[in-house]
């Protein structure tokens, strides 16, 4: 038979207890077994765990650790389903995107909605899809999620009570698994496999608001390494000095301190472009680094790894701009990637 590492992390998928008492993590390949038995007819199943942590607990330094782990183990087999909790999978998914290059073999990260114990659950769907994606899907850190494969740094969380919690807006699914699986063939692998690890956690994420008092903003700046921006629209942003809210000192601070900065777009859909409007282009004279289409957590993650690897200004700027994963578009944005229709399913999980 084939061989799936199952690498556990922790989150809601492996917990027990439930409404309306707090959920807890539990004996989680008691359950599996138990629940799941499926799983071993499809593939011989490495069960390891890594962790037991609810994912708010999911830190920077995990991911070292995370990456490592499945940088050593993962010629082994013929794919890696790892298992995490769904507020920050994408964060994970994105930051194994990164930190593991020329991948050999698919590796799926999952979750679910509900305890893998309950009888309504979403996991064991989301377990099986998972291994099969596993096995057949294109080799590169991807998101599987209510039989839907996704580009792992390309997703949002956008639901926390309904089972189809994952989008891509602006990458169409890797693969579908209905009544058939199918998949596209996704990256190809550019180089050995290797892993790059390190990463400087000292970003900090600001989302620009009405009212928003620059003295905030600027009080971080000693305090990091590097900022990602969200931006209204295209990459706007105050920058009137009469009405007492310009984000431009940021901007200029920024630079002479050598403290990159990375915008991205709020809106949902489409990216940045900081050559269409006057705050965009002063964002541009002042150093800033334009995200594209890159997601928040994407962006994110990508300058803690540019900060640990490239220590010049231009080298970071290369970097953040050049796709290294698939998770940036470049030249024309692509079209907006409609949000899937759903209907009512009669037999629940």
């Amino acid at each position: 038979m084939p061989k799936v590492l199952l690498l556990h992390t922790g989150g809601t998928l492996g917990m027990a207890g439930g409404r309306p008492s707090a959920l807890r993590p539990s004996a989680f390949f008691r359950t599996l077994k138990a629940r799941a038995p499926e799983l071993f007819r499809l593939a011989d199943i490495e069960l390891e765990l890594f962790s037991n942590l609810d994912s708010s607990e999911m830190q920077p330094e995990l991911w070292s650790r995370m990456a490592a782990h499945l940088h050593r183990r993962l010629l082994d087999f013929d794919g890696a389903v790892v298992t995490h909790g769904t507020d920050t999978l994408a964060y994970t998914a994105s930051a194994l995107s990164f930190m593991l290059r020329g991948l050999p073999r698919p590796v799926v990260l999952t979750g679910s909605q509900r305890p893998l114990g309950e009888i309504r659950s979403d996991a064991r769907l989301n377990l099986i899809d998972s291994v099969l994606s596993a096995l057949n899907g294109p080799r590169e850190v991807t998101l599987c999620f209510d039989s839907h494969l996704y580009r792992g740094n390309r997703t949002r969380k956008v639901k926390v009570a309904e089972y189809d919690a994952f989008e891509s807006p602006n990458f169409p699914v890797l693969g579908t698994l209905g009544v058939d699986a199918t998949f596209e063939p996704g990256l190809r692998p550019r180089g050995s496999f290797r892993v790059y690890e390190r990463l400087d956690p000292r970003v900090f994420l600001l989302k620009v608001f009405p009212g928003l008092d620059p003295a905030l903003p600027l009080a971080l700046l000693p305090h990091v390494r590097g900022l990602v921006l969200e931006a209204y629209g295209a990459g706007n942003f105050p920058i009137d000095p009469s009405l007492g809210r310009s984000l431009r000192p940021l901007f200029t601070q920024a630079r002479e301190r050598g403290i990159p900065i990375v915008v991205v777009s709020q809106a949902y859909r489409n990216g940045v472009d900081l050559t269409l409007y006057e705050a965009g282009a002063a964002a541009l004279e002042e150093g800033a680094i334009g995200g594209g289409d890159l997601t928040p957590s994407a962006a994110m993650v990508k300058l803690m790894q540019a900060l640990a690897y490239h220590p010049s200004p231009e080298a970071l700027r290369r970097f953040i701009q050049t796709p290294i994963a698939g998770e940036l578009t470049v030249g024309r944005p692509p079209p907006p990637v409609e949000p899937r229709k759903r209907g009512r399913k009669s037999n629940p999980r």
